[in-house]
């Protein structure tokens, strides 16, 4: 397993847990990390896990772009360039992996960690979370994802009121929008709890459907249904299905061909 300076990864259980790690920066993200992190979101496509758990250490989920690292002169936009596309690219592996993402949001996410949030398929909250847009605080616009996730999440009109009045978003309020999957007064239970239950599931038919929905908003119906026709046909091929079929039929299960 390969070591990172700026991240925690864990692998037990069928989870591979991922917790960023830059505590003295309150998991701000600066290029070196972004950059792993865009490292460890690729290897996950690969490795055996059938769940992902993201979060962050010392009650901090993640804080955004490490602004320390910036001059306030030309060099900038370079720097900020290098750190969003690092972060980018992790965060399309995340919502393009083939299995569940978590993102337990054990604290602040803001700015880039709003946006890295939101990637999950299950976003649960700490009755501490708080998630904020922040970007208009120090003049940029949003990045992170955050521009993409909130009109799909909430409508454009609320993504709107989000960016622009950019206040804080409760744990319970962020529920109510959409953003969020749960709040959990015992979050670590929790937190393991669901990453179980996932892990535990049909891995394949989990990823499809996630490919299913991704796509959604660039297919008309009948495209859709297609493409559900086809994704539902390969499942019949894969040892989820064959499990699923040997539970709901018990000792009446079909004989399969080894597939």
């Amino acid at each position: 397993m390969a070591e990172f300076e700026h991240l925690v990864v864990e692998r037990a259980n069928d989870v591979a847990h991922v917790t960023m790690n830059r505590p003295e920066k309150h998991n701000a993200m600066h290029r070196a990390m972004a950059a792993e992190l865009r490292t460890v979101t690729a290897d996950l496509h690969e490795d055996d896990s059938r769940c992902v758990v993201l979060t962050g250490t010392d009650g901090v989920f993640n804080t955004g772009a490490d602004l320390s690292v910036l001059s306030g002169d030309a060099d900038d936009a370079r720097t900020l360039r290098k750190i969003a596309s690092g972060l980018h690219r992790a965060i399309e592996n995340l919502v393009r992996a083939p299995k569940p993402v978590v993102t337990g949001v054990n604290g602040v996410a803001a700015g880039g960690g709003f946006g890295l949030a939101l990637a999950g398929d299950v976003v649960l909250l700490a009755e501490d979370a708080q998630l904020e847009f922040a970007y208009p605080r120090v003049g940029l616009s949003g990045d992170g994802g955050s521009t993409f996730f909130l009109p799909h999440l909430v409508g454009l009109r609320r993504a709107k009121e989000i960016a622009l009045l950019d206040e804080p978003i409760a744990p319970e309020d962020a529920v109510e929008m959409g953003l969020a999957t749960e709040v959990a007064d015992d979050f670590d239970a929790r937190l393991a709890e669901l990453a179980a239950d996932l892990a535990d599931g049909p891995t394949r038919a989990y990823g499809a459907t996630k490919r299913l929905f991704n796509g959604s908003s660039g297919r008309d119906l009948s495209a859709q249904m297609a493409a559900e026709t086809d994704a539902i046909a390969r499942m019949t091929g894969t040892e989820d299905y064959e499990r699923g079929l040997a539970a709901f039929f018990g000792d009446d299960a079909p004989e399969f061909g080894g597939v």
